[in-house]
């Protein structure tokens, strides 16, 4: 079974599915968005992630490091990638966490064990249990496995995905999973390959085919300012949801934030992202207008 690596466990969500949920986030995404909000999220590997505004100059890391990867100056550590094993003993030894691990290993029952200890918030709210990334479905086996025990306990299951994925993969998953909460980045496959890498046909074909499953589907669409927030895009938005079999799907609009730089520069990767633009208020609102035209509920934000 290919595990992943988990790169955070956020407690007390409550805005990724119904109630009051814990979610679990995996390593690996096949979409390089932008804007993306979890960079550490793209790669699947481990990676190290350094804070030089937290560093205190004290060598710890550089005494511990096995390789002599570690090299202190007066623009802080610097890592020699060559050399360095992510071995994780500099992120074990730094006092002010300066240094962090970005990924670890957790079996399944590790994470059931994490998952239970919620229980008591997801009798009370309605909650659950939300698998996100990345893009949780490139690790099937693994997931399925996870969806089928929080099946057994009666814990109700989300799923978040970008739904660039094997049809076959999702259809199985689809029988395991309570709620998709499924991402429509842009309607143009031009434009999607443009700012996300990638075409969107198969993401839009997996949406209509899961739609006619029968699968709940909560669509979320990030809102980037200059980028989709246009009427075109909404509108061929609004027209495709509308289309799809079954009750009409509700849809969350993601307003861009600038909340990601530290991430990015944790990561010593260039934060070109700065330079998109959050939605303005008028655009949110022509948003709003033009899924509601369609008779689909729509809201900022969830």
């Amino acid at each position: 079974m290919n595990h992943p690596y988990i790169f955070d466990i956020k407690r007390y969500a409550i805005n990724d599915g119904p109630g009051i949920r814990i979610v679990i986030f995996t390593k690996g995404c096949n979409l390089n968005c932008t804007w993306c909000h979890n960079p550490e999220s793209i790669s699947a590997r481990q990676e190290k992630m350094y804070a030089p505004n937290k560093c205190i100059g004290c060598s710890t890391c550089v005494e511990a490091c096995p390789v002599d990867a570690l090299t202190l100056t007066s623009e802080g550590i610097v890592t020699d990638t060559d050399l360095c094993t992510l071995c994780g003993k500099c992120a074990e030894v730094c006092p002010t966490m300066a240094i962090e691990m970005s990924g670890h290993t957790m079996t399944v029952e590790e994470i059931m064990n994490e998952i239970e200890k919620e229980r008591v918030f997801f009798d009370q709210s309605g909650g659950g249990v939300t698998f996100s990334g990345g893009e949780p479905m490139l690790y099937p086996e693994f997931l399925m496995e996870l969806l089928d025990e929080c099946g057994r306990r009666n814990i109700h299951r989300a799923v978040d995905t970008a739904g660039l994925i094997n049809t076959e993969i999702m259809l199985e998953v689809a029988k395991r999973t309570d709620l998709f909460l499924y991402d429509l980045k842009l309607m143009d496959s031009e434009k999607h390959r443009r700012w996300i890498g990638v075409p969107n046909e198969k993401i839009l074909e997996n949406l209509k085919i899961l739609s006619e499953t029968g699968a709940h589907i909560f669509i979320r669409i990030p809102l980037i300012g200059g980028v989709n927030d246009d009427a075109e895009n909404m509108e061929t938005a609004a027209q495709f949801v509308a289309s799809l079999s079954g009750e009409k799907k509700p849809v969350s609009l993601l307003p861009y934030h600038k909340i990601a730089q530290t991430k990015y520069q944790k990561l010593g990767r260039p934060d070109d992202f700065q330079l998109l633009q959050e939605p303005t208020k008028e655009s949110k609102e022509q948003a709003l207008a033009i899924f509601r035209k369609y008779g689909i509920e729509a809201q900022i934000g969830g």
